[in-house]
């Protein structure tokens, strides 16, 4: 059995909210894949005027996109930076405190329970792009390949970039850790560079969790709100195969306009994206896209 269906699960299931400031409309979509490996987290004021937003798209299995989606706002939460308004080194130590998490016996045995195995060891791993809105400042951590960005003025703002292993930075690291590349793949394998999980690829003592071959360290994008920015898109690689970014804003931002509603402009959008047949392999993947709002 190959990695598509026959036909493509076009059922949605999408997840809305909204506050004083704030509307959003969270929708995933299976498509073509034989399972469905995204999850994600929309939640307004975890305290006051406070959001937190994420995409993670599993490989590999589910297991740790869904660990990541139940146990990321209440580690961030707990975290000492976070608590004294470092926001930005509270999202880089929440990254890494869930794949500390991962690696202890606990965190395996929910993985097994997860996945209703308990053979060996997972090898799953996800992406992570999470979004902090803290007043009217915007911060964006990203490990892999999931995408943020903002609808500034029309135009879009990108808030995080692919981490892929062809990237110079991205491969150095991986050739100093003792891995390779091959075919933009990590060691032959992963085509990204950074992740939650993948366990397999951070064994080696001697080198700290930012440095082993697959790391979790996050890039953080900050920007401040203003009025001319209209929204936040948020997606796995799958919503980003197809359109660039100029022609999903211009998409969104016309639907938005002709039916002002959120949960219709994201799934209308994922039906657009969706390949008709398998032949090219883009737009077959599982999709998730988070639209957050914000209201003048």
């Amino acid at each position: 059995m190959g990695p598509y269906l026959s036909q493509p699960k076009t059922e949605k299931s999408t997840y809305t909210g909204k506050n004083q400031a704030i509307e959003y409309a969270a929708t995933h979509m299976q498509g073509w894949r034989n399972t469905m490996e995204d999850t994600h987290i929309s939640e307004l004021n975890i305290e006051n005027d406070v959001h937190l937003f994420a995409v993670f798209d599993g490989h590999g299995g589910s297991e740790v996109a869904i660990f990541a989606e139940r146990h990321f706002k209440e580690e961030l939460m707990k975290n000492k930076n976070y608590q004294q308004k470092n926001y930005e080194k509270a999202l880089t130590e929440t990254f890494f405190r869930i794949d500390k998490m991962l690696q202890d016996q606990a965190g395996q045995e929910e993985l097994n329970k997860i996945r209703g195995a308990s053979d060996e060891a997972s090898l799953a791993g996800c992406t992570a792009n999470v979004a902090l809105i803290v007043g009217k400042t915007l911060y964006v951590a990203n490990a892999g390949d999931s995408r943020s960005f903002l609808n500034r003025d029309g135009k879009p703002f990108d808030m995080s970039k692919d981490h892929k292993p062809d990237d110079e930075l991205e491969k150095k690291r991986i050739e100093r850790a003792g891995g390779f590349v091959s075919d933009g793949r990590a060691n032959g394998n992963l085509s990204l560079s950074r992740a939650l999980g993948d366990l397999e690829y951070k064994k080696d003592n001697r080198f700290k969790p930012e440095e082993q071959i697959i790391t979790a360290l996050p890039e953080v994008k900050v920007t401040q709100l203003t009025a001319a920015d209209k929204f936040l898109l948020m997606g796995c690689d799958g919503v980003f195969e197809t359109w660039d970014h100029q022609q999903i804003l211009n998409f969104v931002a016309q639907e938005m306009k002709s039916t002002q509603n959120l949960q219709k402009a994201t799934e209308k959008l994922l039906d657009q994206l969706l390949a008709k047949d398998t032949t090219l392999g883009t737009g077959c993947d599982n999709m998730t896209c988070v639209l957050v709002l914000f209201k003048s």
